[in-house]
């Protein structure tokens, strides 16, 4: 399934999600521009290499950390991993972001792409594979959006045998389906001892789980002040 829109209407244009969009894309062109060793050599420097956490310590040690944790967010391995990751970001994250407001959603979007960093280093903490790319991010997003919108409509490209169709799906279903994928695809790769590089499925978890947790209270006062307006409705 390959999500088109959500019929889910905003009240204000999101130029935060825009903006990440915009400088991931900048960043990927910059990274295209580069010759195969200046790449290799920028992906190390600025991509988060979980085995560098071993030897964490000291502030200046954690705060480059930390800044790595941020940049690799940005860097991208191919078209089709910074066009996925910005088609779902720009059709979730837009609805996040009207509901959060600016300032709340940047927070949110690198706090919990942080948090996804933080659960594929517990998951293998030995790699020195340079994660990149903002999945675990766009994760998030996707955790915030199931829990405030799980009925809205998500416009999707379904295939049907060998034909493409569109379908208005809720977005309970297609984010739940996207996140069983990567449960699983998690579970099989613990099961492989590959050193190399590959996709980062306990990032997309972690990060998922972090941004529907931290929306929860956002959501319980959605359903109490709904509740609140029902209670005081007048029938004549």
């Amino acid at each position: 399934m390959i999500p088109i829109r959500a019929d889910n209407p905003t009240k204000r244009f999101p130029w935060v999600a825009l903006a990440l969009i915009a400088t991931n894309a900048a960043v990927f062109f910059y990274e295209l521009s580069l010759s195969a060793e200046e790449l290799s050599r920028t992906v190390t420097r600025w991509g988060f290499v979980p085995a560098s956490t071993l030897e964490a310590d000291g502030p200046g040690v954690i705060a480059i950390l930390l800044l790595t944790a941020v940049t690799s967010m940005f860097l991208h391995a191919g078209w089709i991993h910074l066009g996925g990751n910005m088609l779902y970001l720009w059709i979730f994250g837009s609805n996040i972001e009207d509901r959060l407001g600016p300032l709340r959603f940047i927070l949110f979007y690198l706090g919990t792409g942080v948090v996804a960093l933080a659960a594929q280093t517990l998951a293998d903490r030995a790699s020195e594979v340079p994660l990149i790319g903002a999945s675990g991010a766009v994760a998030g997003v996707l955790g915030a959006y199931v829990v405030l919108y799980p009925r809205a409509k998500i416009v999707t490209i379904v295939p049907v045998l060998f034909v493409l169709e569109m379908a208005a799906i809720p977005a309970g279903f297609v984010i739940g389906f996207w996140f069983l994928l990567q449960v699983a695809s998690g579970l099989g790769s613990l099961a492989s001892a590959s050193a190399g590089g590959g996709v980062a499925w306990f990032a997309h978890i972690g990060g998922f789980a972090a941004g529907a947790v931290a929306i929860l209270p956002l959501a319980a006062m959605d359903r109490w002040r709904a509740s609140r307006s029902r209670r005081f409705v007048t029938w004549q």
